[in-house]
């Protein structure tokens, strides 16, 4: 048996590709399946049956579209009501795939119908379990995601799954997860890259805590998460499109400056360092990198138009993969070229770029300086700049009135979520300076310039 990892960064989750004797495999496929037919050809296999461990809540599965296109069986959980024609993987049902035994198991917790499946070869030993977004790599699925009304229910059923998986299967039966690699699905910061059910009894918080610990604990560290996960799950189960990548429509200049004017959703791609030394007034700046997905996909008003600006046609190409994975699907266009040469002549915005030590410099001679921290509320609880104020990235849009106008430095972990926050504010009239580094790096975050305030606002 060989087990393929198809990594998406981008989205914190994984797909795998399982083969053996020419037979195929594939368990939780992202939608461009491009990715998955290219492995299933490099390895001289025939797709047999592809596994959903649950409707997924993060991303557009491309499930359906690969089952249509290989013939092969498509299981979704039992319980799930989906728009489309499925095999129903019920609890304890047995699928044969050549040499290989799938054996379905109910795992809720991330989900009510949430399931796992144990493949065994052709002596019957299980080998692996295939765990979507119930047991993780040191830690679970988070439980938040169908509603405050049911999070307690499946916190439990996460807890007896978790231990269902660990009493039923071999010590050494190896633990491959979907989501929990940077991905909000996870409830905790996930540990490691591979793992084994023996490995999980000793670490995951399931399985070394009792019951009401673990979902006391769970549901006290749950933060927010993107808001395009409510758009998932109603796409998933009435069955996506198939997917299309083809180039968005070019736009000029001039269509350009119209939908600038217009306050249209202008998207630029490069570097938060270039956009801030010169872009078009009123475009915004998602740097195309592992966080691009996440942080536009979590701002962006749905179903708004969008117009992409790249530097290049495979810059564009790349970020429209990204975002078809979320069902972003109906771009308006895309320019590409430099600031200068898609302004036509119109001047430029800019503004300036700093550090954490030109934040300290700044605040030692400017003590009334506006500071805006833009992370998250659990990374604020641990600490933050002295004296700033705390407005998380994607509550920014709603809460711009409480910013005081002219000059803000902004700040977040690393720089990317400043940079967003930033070009906001600099829509809304205000003069931002973007702090680019990561908050509490120990050289060049605030931690080493006397910034850190323990608890916030002392």
């Amino acid at each position: 048996m060989q087990i393929d990892i198809i990594e998406t960064t981008s989205l914190g989750d994984r797909s795998y590709l399982v083969s053996q004797a020419g037979t195929g495999i594939v368990i939780d496929p992202q939608r461009d399946i491009d990715r998955v037919q290219a492995l299933v050809a490099e390895r001289g296999v025939t797709v047999t049956h592809v596994l959903e461990t649950h409707v997924h809540n993060d991303y557009v599965t491309g499930g359906l579209e690969l089952a249509r296109v290989t013939g092969a069986a498509y299981l979704v959980p039992a319980g799930d009501v989906v728009a489309y024609e499925r095999v129903p993987a019920a609890d304890g049902d047995v699928h044969t795939a050549g040499d290989l035994r799938i054996t379905v198991l109910h795992t809720p917790g991330h989900t009510h119908h949430h399931v796992s499946y144990a493949l065994a070869g052709a002596d019957g030993q299980v080998q692996a379990v295939f765990t979507g977004g119930s047991m993780l790599s040191g830690s679970t699925g988070r439980t938040d995601q169908l509603g405050a009304e049911h999070t307690d229910a499946l916190t439990h059923a996460q807890f007896h799954s978790v231990h269902r998986l660990v009493e039923e299967l071999p010590a050494g039966t190896a633990v491959f997860p979907s989501h929990g690699f940077g991905s909000f699905c996870a409830a905790t910061p996930t540990s490691g890259t591979s793992s084994t059910i023996a490995e999980q009894r000793a670490v995951n918080p399931a399985l070394t805590q009792d019951e009401q610990t673990f979902v006391d604990e769970l549901i006290a560290g749950l933060g927010a998460y993107p808001a395009y996960y409510a758009h998932m799950g109603p796409i998933n189960a009435a069955g996506p499109a198939p997917v299309d990548l083809s180039p968005p429509r070019a736009v000029d200049a001039e269509e350009l400056a119209g939908r600038l004017a217009a306050g249209e959703w202008v998207v630029d791609l490069r570097t938060r360092t270039a956009f801030a030394h010169a872009h078009l007034p009123g475009a915004l700046n998602f740097e195309l990198s592992s966080n691009f997905l996440t942080y536009l996909g979590w701002l962006y008003d749905w179903d708004a138009p969008l117009t992409l600006i790249g530097d290049s046609s495979e810059q564009i190409a790349t970020a429209r993969r990204e975002l078809v994975r979320i069902g972003v699907d109906r771009l308006a266009g895309a320019a590409i070229g430099t600031p200068e040469e898609l302004a036509d002549g119109a001047e430029l915005g800019s503004y300036p770029v700093s550090d954490f030590t030109g934040l300290a410099t700044q605040l030692s001679e400017h003590p009334d300086t506006v500071v805006l921290d833009a992370r998250r509320d659990d990374e604020r609880a641990t600490g933050g700049v002295r004296g700033s104020m705390h407005i998380p990235i994607h509550e920014l849009c709603d809460r711009m009135s409480e910013v005081p106008d002219g000059e803000v430095w902004v700040y977040c972990g690393s720089g990317y979520r400043a940079s967003i926050a930033a070009c906001l504010l600099a829509r809304a009239g205000r003069r931002p300076v973007l702090v680019d580094g990561g908050y509490g790096d120990q050289e060049t975050g605030s931690a080493a310039v006397g910034l850190h305030a323990e608890p916030v606002g002392v």
